[in-house]
């Protein structure tokens, strides 16, 4: 995949510019010495179950990762049963930032709240409306705005988010794709959203593409041949490709095997909603180390030069930003 760099990645630049608080109360670094990656995701635990390894894997490297949580998850249920309890089902908002602090820690990252309201999963034939001033029935400006403000104080170099179908059809995952790419290509321009910032152009934005088929035959497999029972052979079985939504191309594929505890410590961190005897854990990270011990991801914008198949986020953009190591 071929792009023309452009000036604002290219700069690097040390000056001072302003701050982005995030929830931490740390400010966001604006050196142009270090990799940025910035991961947009609907709701608090999202960010720990697609890409958790790889933004430990980079957070690790030196890259400064930050994640926009655009919902604080309050419409989200308890999916926990030990967490079933009046005073969590009471201050559930409250419990859920409480828990993405902890998932940030362990994953040595940045994080911040844009603000919005969770939409919730709308259920029922035919589905009933969306809560009055969600997230998910916001006009696109509105809901973008808050995003292109982050990406002009933080200046990512790679963003990452789900594709237009939300990985999952919830309404705010769609929505979030659809902010987040119009932040991707607004962010740039001066006369767009010209309230949010000095403008800035990232290099690259990707989709997540966690959990596709080719990866569930392999752990499958590699559980069958040691002798497991495998919880995905009834799934497979069942597996039906969508014509009108055509699985994602895998573009890049990021070795991030030894953070694979560190990415389950994360999910375990949002108590609320992941169930430590649940379907999250019942393949043996062994297996899955063997078996497929990448995250994968598919590059839908680049202004870089880049060859795909890619081995790293940042490829194309490492040689044109002054890199230094934590």
């Amino acid at each position: 995949m071929k792009g023309t760099l452009l000036s604002a990645v290219t700069s690097g630049t040390a000056e001072a510019r302003p701050s982005a608080r995030t929830e931490d109360g740390d400010d966001v670094p604006r050196s142009g010495e270090r990799l940025r990656l910035l991961a947009v995701h609907a709701h608090p635990d999202d960010e720990s179950s697609k890409g958790a390894a790889t933004m430990a894997r980079y957070a690790r490297e030196g890259v400064d990762v930050l994640v926009a949580t655009l919902t604080g998850g309050e419409r989200g249920d308890i999916l926990n049963k030990a967490m079933e309890r009046p005073d969590i089902r009471a201050n559930l908002p409250a419990v859920r930032r409480a828990e993405m602090a902890r998932a940030r820690e362990i994953l040595g990252v940045r994080q911040q709240f844009l603000g919005f309201v969770d939409s919730g999963l709308p259920e029922g034939d035919p589905l009933p409306p969306l809560p009055e001033g969600c997230f998910a029935v916001q006009p696109l400006e509105t809901a973008a705005r808050p995003l292109v403000r982050a990406v002009r104080e933080f200046r990512p170099h790679v963003i990452i988010t789900y594709d237009e179908n939300g990985g999952y059809p919830h309404p705010d995952h769609v929505k979030c794709h659809e902010v987040t790419v119009e932040a991707f290509e607004a962010a740039a321009d001066p006369d767009r959203y010209p309230d949010c910032g000095q403008p800035w152009q990232p290099a690259k934005l990707y989709y997540f593409a966690t959990f596709h088929r080719a990866r569930l035959t392999a752990l499958h497999e590699e559980m069958v041949r040691r002798g497991l029972d495998s919880p995905y052979g009834e799934r497979l079985s069942e597996w039906v490709d969508n014509p009108d939504h055509p699985p994602l191309q895998i573009t890049t594929r990021v070795t991030c095997d030894d953070f694979f505890e560190i990415r389950d410590q994360a999910l375990l961190a949002h108590a609320t909603q992941i169930d430590p005897e649940g379907g999250w854990f019942a393949c043996p990270r062994e297996v899955q180390r063997v078996a497929w011990p990448t995250e994968d991801f598919h590059l839908a914008r680049s202004v870089v030069d880049t060859e795909v198949p890619e081995e790293d986020l940042f490829a194309g953009v490492r040689d044109s930003v002054r890199w230094v190591s934590r």
